[in-house]
């Protein structure tokens, strides 16, 4: 009996050495089991630091999550940090490929930053929970009239508390080798706090992760944080040119950091 029981840990070696796409399940398993095991230490520590639901809890969430990149073999590469060491609110806006997104996001966050999510991360078990003592905006994507509330309700917050806010103007997950048209929530959020935008720009992760193919090796992410926009003086009516400038920007720095890996990693699978 206990040589069946070896037989499954025995395998394990063996299967991620001969099959990506073992690989790629383990690694996916592993990532969101793992997140849920850190999420379940961090619920405690959070409720003792701040007693509840709160901007600075997302101090320990960044300490606890920040080792989770060496363990799927994962390496950031950081440029433009002297765009962060700004002061009072701000809006941060990235491009949008996966739930790997936490961890470059994690590897930057700044002090006093949340982040803008789906409604439904709330259901998601312990994440959701240590979500919601993070501060996190959670907004319902199917109600535009509910989204565009939140949306002023987070920019009276921002500038009453003095927090930053993280948003993904794509809207949804995208690995299609470009990026989305923007939605235009962040801009008006931006625009209504009269805060400067932040864009940050994560490399392809084609080299490394591609859903479909179900492939997740090691790899290197590039993250850009591009000088910031300023917003003051801009009304309602500035709002698609600023997302159409901040997307002409952020496409631009796109192609070039993901052409910098694929150069380093071999071809880049658009």
């Amino acid at each position: 009996m206990d040589v069946l029981w070896m037989m499954p840990l025995l395998a394990i070696p063996l299967l991620m050495c001969t099959s990506s796409t073992f690989v790629f399940y383990f690694k996916k398993c592993f990532y969101v089991a793992w997140m849920m095991v850190l999420a379940l230490v961090a619920i405690p520590l959070c409720i003792m630091k701040s007693g509840g639901r709160d901007v600075e809890n997302m101090r320990i969430i960044r300490g606890l999550v920040r080792h989770v990149k060496y363990l799927l073999g994962l390496r950031f590469e950081v440029s433009g940090w002297e765009h962060l060491q700004t002061e009072g609110p701000y809006v941060i806006i990235s491009n949008h490929q996966s739930s790997l997104d936490v961890l470059g996001l994690m590897e930057i966050l700044p002090d006093r930053c949340t982040m803008i999510a789906k409604k439904e991360l709330i259901y998601a078990g312990t994440v959701g929970l240590i979500c919601w003592l993070g501060g996190i905006v959670f907004i319902n994507r199917k109600k535009t009239s509910d989204a565009k509330s939140v949306m002023a309700d987070a920019a009276k917050t921002m500038l009453d508390d003095q927090i930053r806010l993280w948003v993904f103007p794509e809207g949804t997950r995208n690995q299609r080798g470009d990026l989305l048209p923007f939605k235009k929530g962040a801009f008006h959020l931006a625009v209504q706090a009269q805060a400067p935008i932040i864009p940050v720009v994560f490399s392809s992760y084609s080299n490394f992760y591609l859903r479909k193919e179900k492939q997740f090796k090691s790899g290197t992410i590039r993250l850009k944080i591009l000088p910031k926009i300023e917003t003051e003086g801009m009304t309602s009516d500035d709002v698609s040119t600023l997302s159409d400038k901040s997307f002409g920007l952020m496409r631009s720095a796109y192609m070039g950091i993901s052409d910098k890996v694929a150069q380093s990693n071999g071809p880049t699978r658009h």
